[in-house]
């Protein structure tokens, strides 16, 4: 079922398939009549260590549930319209 926001609840064996977590990408490919789900990688593990800051580097999974908290704030917002 399609929430009147336009979400859906991705099964939990889904999930377990794709390796799918909690802020991970998707994208929506229809082909030939047929949608096709896949995961698009994550930004933060991709891009984690890129640049160098100040300070100590921090771990990819404190990246990632810091860019998590962010895109769920920034849907938030949206939602709220």
């Amino acid at each position: 079922m399609v929430s009147p926001k336009g979400r859906a609840t991705v099964p939990a064996e889904i999930r377990r398939a794709l390796g799918l977590r909690s802020g991970d990408k998707l994208a929506f490919v229809v082909d030939g009549g047929e949608v096709k789900m896949v995961r698009k990688g994550s930004v933060v593990e991709g891009t984690a260590g890129m640049l160098k800051g100040r300070g100590p580097a921090r771990a990819a999974e404190r990246l990632r549930e810091a860019a998590e908290k962010a895109i769920a704030e920034e849907a938030d917002e949206r939602a709220k319209g």
